[in-house]
């Protein structure tokens, strides 16, 4: 199917209304004055106007060269001029498409006046009929491809017609269409019968509709392109002559070709009237889209900074600037992507002509594209070959010829500071193995599912450079924080584990000690140690919170916003039914503590101990929901998060304590009689008895 098919652009037919009314002045006027110096008393010449068969036949002419120009072999234009008949101008032979061969066909002369009584009738119907019979004949090429069928099928012959005509409403278009459609289902029976003709299995109708620049509106109604039938398909456009014809076709003939605009601009030339002195042109040329690929598919900022709306059309121009051209040897050949052909859009404008005429001299042109940033990156050359014209696309970046390059190299402004080992570990806890065998239970999830969680939950907080994160790079106080949060679930002693590197932190903030490590010969001074923990707990915090989603998580969490007195760390409802302490009186009460017995310490007396040995270790675990957060923020307030340093002993000692006078007390101690010297006896074993069924009572042992 697809070496049977043909694009719609590979036969095209223009059908232009040739009838009297086509031959009143479009009121486009140009002035029409050639002396340059007036003698006195000279009268300047009236301005002229163009018939609208002149503004026609030009504007299908230079799309006929644009086609010509880019492609030389693959796409034909064919015209038909439409009367009182058709005039068919030119034929699918190579030699008929050109364009001295359709301005010398052109030359058709006025049409002519009917005779009294004759039938004779104008209408544009006559070329959309010969058009339809255009289609059906074989190109070469199509001919060629026929040949080589041998199951006796046909080849898909799609093409367009564009018919440049004035008509009175949208009736006289529906009208233009059903004869066409009648037209075209007549002679594909004729065609699909013969051996020399093709069917038409689709065609694009392109209906322009012009009217003299001095009336103000039409009652024709201009319409995208929609679907009669299967076979064809039908656009309207409404336009006024002069420049409208061929601005329209230069925005028709981008879409219909795939073609782009490129405006090389700020081209040194020097003036016509003095030669000493020079100033800068812009020429704009067609090729192919496929030159503007490459970058159009880069930043977007980028692209908007270069593409502009073309001033006067309804389509946008990519510009591009000229740089200092080069004569084309072998040694300043560039690695080009691709190449393609040019033509520019007006051939006989003198800025045109020059650069034309520069670069079939054997020179040539660098294109820059500005950047943003406001660099600029040479992207496309312009040299000739053979006579032809061709604009390369130039490789921005490294050729495919080069090795490839390290992730870590710094020439050329590449980014030097990835995690690349990071990316690696991130790489192998994440690698996918096949199974074998895999038992689906109803309801659980899938290996790939899992993976999918597990892949998702390891990138949540992923920073790609190392100059964006800081807690990845002190490792040495974050392990096994950061391995731990990535697990599916927690244990209470990686629980613990987390919120001891937590502590760690603290005790090394309130040492001041900081976190940077030194880097040998770095200028300068590094942040401040109080920025260097600001910006560590604000990027942990944000860690947490991203792997928060257990509750074993959220504990970790927790313990971090506790220790840091962050809003949200206790609920509100909590708040409010704890008591309010202030911290001075609780340290009276701790006082007292020391002072009394311990067997006659409450529970009371028993929490104020907790919250002396909590608010004075660095290292302690936080405090519990029971502790009110004034007694924190009065700490904190009076002298500074953790001011006093403790040992391990300290540390040590404060825990037994803490063990020794939480844990539950022995039975007998509860049932325990005083005895003399301030001693307690209780008896032992006091439900044993001996085999007599005697009660065998031990001796009363005198307990401290």
């Amino acid at each position: 199917m697809v070496g049977k098919l043909y694009p719609a652009n590979h036969k095209t037919v223009f059908v232009l209304d040739h009838t009297p009314y086509f031959g009143i002045p479009c009121e486009h006027y140009i002035d029409f004055d050639f002396p340059k110096n007036r003698t006195p008393g000279f009268i300047p010449l009236a301005p002229i106007s163009k018939s609208l068969w002149t503004c026609s036949i030009e504007a299908t002419v230079e799309y006929c060269r644009i086609v010509w120009d880019l492609f030389p072999q693959e796409k034909l234009v064919r015209v038909i001029a439409s009367d009182s008949r058709a005039y068919i101008l030119n034929s699918w032979s190579m030699d008929q498409q050109n364009v001295n061969h359709l301005l010398n066909a052109a030359s058709i002369g006025v049409p002519p006046r009917p005779k009294p009584g004759s039938s004779m009738e104008y209408s544009v119907v006559h070329g959309l009929r010969s058009a339809i019979e255009c289609m059906c004949e074989y190109t070469p090429k199509q001919q060629e491809k026929q040949s080589q069928l041998t199951d006796g099928s046909k080849i898909l012959n799609r093409c367009r017609v564009i018919c440049i005509t004035s008509t009175r409403d949208d009736a006289s278009i529906k009208s233009l269409e059903e004869l066409f459609m009648n037209d075209l289902i007549q002679l594909n029976k004729a065609a699909s019968q013969s051996d020399l003709l093709t069917p038409v299995h689709h065609c694009h109708l392109v209906i322009i509709n012009t009217y003299p620049n001095n009336l103000e509106s039409i009652a024709v109604t201009p319409r995208p392109t929609r679907d009669i039938s299967p076979l064809l398909s039908s656009e309207v456009h409404v336009i006024k002559a002069g420049l409208g014809i061929s601005s329209k076709l230069s925005q028709l003939i981008l879409n219909h070709y795939d073609l782009a605009s490129t405006t090389v601009t700020g081209i040194p030339m020097k003036e016509e009237q003095n030669a000493n002195s020079s100033a800068n042109y812009d020429v704009e040329i067609f090729h192919a889209s496929q030159a503007h690929t490459a970058f159009l598919r880069g930043d977007l900022a980028d692209t908007m900074l270069i593409r502009t709306p073309k001033e006067g059309a309804e389509y946008d121009t990519i510009t591009l600037k000229w740089c200092t051209p080069r004569n084309l040897s072998s040694a300043e050949m560039h690695n080009c992507t691709t190449m393609h052909r040019i033509t520019p859009t007006d051939v006989n404008s003198r800025p045109s002509s020059c650069l034309i005429n520069f670069l079939l001299n054997g020179r040539s042109v660098m294109l820059e594209m500005l950047r943003r940033t406001g660099g600029k990156a040479i992207s496309h050359l312009l040299t000739a070959h053979g006579g032809e014209i061709f604009i390369h696309t130039i490789s921005m970046g490294r050729s495919i010829l080069e090795d490839p390059p390290s992730i870590s190299e710094g020439q050329g402004g590449r980014i030097t500071d990835y995690r690349i080992t990071d990316f690696g570990a991130l790489m192998q806890a994440n690698k996918l193995f096949p199974l074998s065998k895999y038992l689906e239970k109803t309801g659980d999830p899938t290996p790939l599912e899992r993976m999918k969680a597990q892949l998702d939950r390891h990138t949540k907080y992923w920073p790609l450079t190392i100059s964006s994160t800081c807690i990845f790079s002190y490792k040495q106080f974050m392990e096994p924080l950061l391995s731990l949060m990535l697990k599916t679930d927690l244990t209470d002693d990686e629980v613990f584990q987390c919120k001891q590197c937590i502590f760690v932190l603290i005790g090394l903030e309130a040492k001041h000690e900081p976190l940077q490590i030194p880097n040998i010969g770095q200028r300068g001074k590094g942040p401040k140690k109080e920025e260097q923990y600001r910006v560590m707990w604000n990027e942990l915090e944000s860690y947490l919170r991203a792997h928060s989603h257990t509750d074993q998580h959220r504990q970790v969490l927790q313990c971090l916003l506790e220790c840091k007195n962050k809003s949200g760390a206790i609920d509100d409802e909590k708040l409010k039914k704890m008591e309010t302490v202030e911290l001075d009186q609780a340290l009276r009460e701790l006082d007292q503590l020391v002072k009394q017995p311990e067997a006659t310490r409450t529970s009371d007396s028993m929490r104020v101990t907790v919250i002396r040995a909590t608010t004075d270790s660095p290292m302690s675990p936080p405090p519990s929901a029971s502790i009110p957060s004034s007694f924190f923020s009065k700490s904190r307030s009076n002298s500074g998060s953790y001011s006093v340093p403790h040992s391990i002993l300290d540390l040590w000692d404060t825990k037994s304590a803490f063990e020794i006078r939480t844990r539950p007390q022995f039975a007998g101690r509860t049932v325990a009689e005083p005895a003399p010297g301030g001693n307690f006896v209780s008896k032992l074993y006091p439900n044993l008895k001996l085999e007599s069924g005697k009660e065998n009572s031990a001796a009363p042992q005198p307990e401290a």
